[in-house]
């Protein structure tokens, strides 16, 4: 068995070998020997409806679907792979994202869209995914992890204990994050193509720049100093924001740039657009979180701030307490003190398990104690059946010596679950950017007492904006507000 592992690894090192290509994109030697880009092609398309899926769908806005198509088209048509089928589309997700699959799919979110102010500045982040296309860097990531790893991959598939572990393999390189060397070389190219359609390059740099002051805000909105965001943005796939911001201006600086704004034509195609969570997500207001197709509402105690996601509504509190709401995710119709211990959570030692009635729905809570890595807290269940079909739940996880301080609160988000009339759901609307234009007597702050948001209103005005603390408004201009 050694010498036909033995054998084999010789083959492996030599198709690797044999395999090292010239990039279209860079004209270096690239090891890509154990991925065509068919290969490519083949597996961004399989991956394709599961990002669809992961981040909330595509965003369905005509308008929109077609302005960044074009946008997209345009610079693909004068990349290295102008061939290939390109396929854009902009998610539904209010994070501020974007990535690219291997073969030719790009994705920015709407959330990233809401954030720049001009068509450039867009097209910079297409352009840089577009980049990592073009560099081949899934297929140079795969090939370099297959070396590594050649021995075992190959003694697995000689086993018949390997035979689908390649292409789960390939689909996890597609996702995985890229090197420092790639991120800086997609910059790279992505200026090049912006400079070939006539786009302003600096736009690139002065997009990050925003990214870096919505970095801060965030930061500042979970109570953690604004420079961490200098040690790790908020693009876990992305290097640190600073250093693609020095990067792009460099590149910018020594190739030709364009004088291709677009901050009209962009504006008038952001108007409107969808703000924060989509109603089939439920959304937030202020310590309110409302489901208005689900039909339910629950509020949080005071110094909670709350979270939402695909998968569960989090609310984060004092001294590391946490609420986190879900719902289940098969049916149950046997008693509600047995579903806690016997489905919900088998494992848990429990202390005491109760029976609730929460505004007329049968319920139960249970309580017990847990290690986690950052220490010992007390964590409350509560599961209350709405009917078979729907069961609510909550988990109150707070620090022992807090837990009596914080029970009145937790008590009262509690039986502040309800449903909703379906007059009350009609009348919730989520919010919107609304373009507006600065006028004579318009200020920063008469803008930002338009704002629907909760709290830093001024700074999150600036940052949708990219106006600096100190930046006053050009009349005649446009900016960004958000609907109440």
């Amino acid at each position: 068995m050694k010498n036909i592992i033995s054998a084999a690894l010789v083959i492996l090192i030599t198709a690797g070998l044999s395999g090292c290509t010239v990039n279209p994109a860079t004209g270096d030697q690239s090891f890509t020997g154990f991925m065509s880009l068919e290969d490519e092609i083949k597996i961004g398309r399989e991956e394709h409806p599961k990002i669809l899926k992961s981040f909330g769908g595509p965003y369905k806005d005509n308008t929109v679907t077609n302005y960044v198509n074009g946008i997209g088209n345009g610079l693909a048509a004068r990349s290295e792979l102008p061939k290939i089928k390109w396929t854009f589309t902009v998610l539904n997700s209010p994070q501020i994202n974007a990535f690219a699959l291997p073969g030719g799919y790009v994705y920015v979110t709407r959330g990233l869209m809401a954030l720049a102010s001009n068509e450039a500045e867009l097209a910079g982040v297409i352009a840089h995914e577009i980049g990592h296309v073009t560099g081949r860097h899934t297929a140079q990531r795969y090939s370099s992890s297959i070396a590594a790893t050649g021995v075992s991959i190959l003694a697995g598939i000689l086993l018949g204990s390997a035979a689908g572990d390649l292409a789960n393999f390939a689909g996890q390189a597609a996702v995985q994050s890229y090197s420092r060397a790639q991120e800086f070389e997609a910059d790279s190219l992505g200026v090049r193509y912006l400079s070939r359609t006539n786009y302003n390059t600096q736009a690139m740099a002065s997009f990050l720049a925003k990214l870096r002051s919505h970095s801060q805000l965030e930061a500042k909105r979970h109570k953690k100093d604004p420079s961490s965001v200098d040690q790790g943005d908020m693009f876990a796939t992305h290097p640190r924001t600073i250093d693609r911001v020095e990067r792009a201006i460099a590149n910018a600086k020594n190739g030709r740039t364009g004088q291709r704004f677009g901050a009209v034509d962009y504006m008038e195609r952001l108007h409107n657009m969808l703000y924060g969570d989509d109603p089939k997500e439920g959304f937030i207001k202020g310590r309110t979180f409302i489901h208005p197709e689900m039909r339910f509402r629950f509020d949080v105690p005071e110094g909670f701030r709350l979270f939402n996601s695909a998968r569960a509504v989090i609310a984060k509190g004092p001294g590391s307490s946490i609420i986190q709401f879900d719902m289940a995710g098969k049916p149950y119709g046997g008693s509600m003190t047995g579903y806690i211990p016997n489905v919900w959570g088998r494992k848990g030692n429990f202390r005491q398990v109760e029976p609730l009635n929460v505004n007329g729905m049968e319920g139960a809570t249970a309580t017990m104690r847990t290690r986690q890595r950052n220490g010992t807290f007390d964590l409350r269940f509560i599961a209350i059946r709405q009917s078979p079909k729907r069961i609510y739940r909550f988990a109150f996880l707070t620090p022992p010596n807090m837990t009596d301080r914080l029970s009145l609160g937790l008590r009262q988000t509690t039986f502040s679950l309800r449903s909703i009339s379906s007059t009350e759901a009609q009348k919730l609307q989520p919010s919107r950017i609304l373009v507006k234009p600065v006028t004579a007597g318009d200020t920063v702050r008469s803008f930002v007492r338009r704002m629907g948001v909760n709290d830093f209103k001024e700074e999150t005005f600036r940052v949708i904006n990219g106006l600096s603390p100190s930046d006053t408004l050009r009349r005649g201009g446009l900016v960004k507000i958000i609907s109440e």
